[in-house]
């Protein structure tokens, strides 16, 4: 089944605002420990993303495709850095100078 114009714009359109108020309702204290157990959930955007662009026919197509994993790719390099910062935060001192 292909999705035409309007209906992924909305589908576009309803995804982001569920996202964002989801999100929105998450306490400041929780997102980094959050980002840091949903790794896998980025892994899985960035094959999504890949697919996207492996079926992209079109200039617009694939030029979307491509940032979409160029993005993607980011968040979940983005997610490990935050968690090999978070894990820092945890180490005593004695142990930072041992490795």
């Amino acid at each position: 089944m292909v999705i035409e114009g309007y209906t992924a714009l909305y589908i576009f359109m309803l995804a982001a605002f569920t996202g964002y108020e989801v999100i929105a309702r998450v306490p400041v204290i929780l997102h980094t420990p959050l980002m840091s157990g949903s790794n896998f959930v980025h892994g899985i955007v960035l094959v999504g993303a890949m697919v996207a662009l492996g079926h992209a026919e079109g200039f617009w197509e694939m030029l979307i495709g491509f940032i979409a994993v160029l993005f993607a790719a980011g968040n979940a390099a983005g997610g490990y850095v935050v968690t090999e910062r978070m894990l820092e935060m945890f180490k005593s001192k004695d142990e930072g100078g041992k490795a």
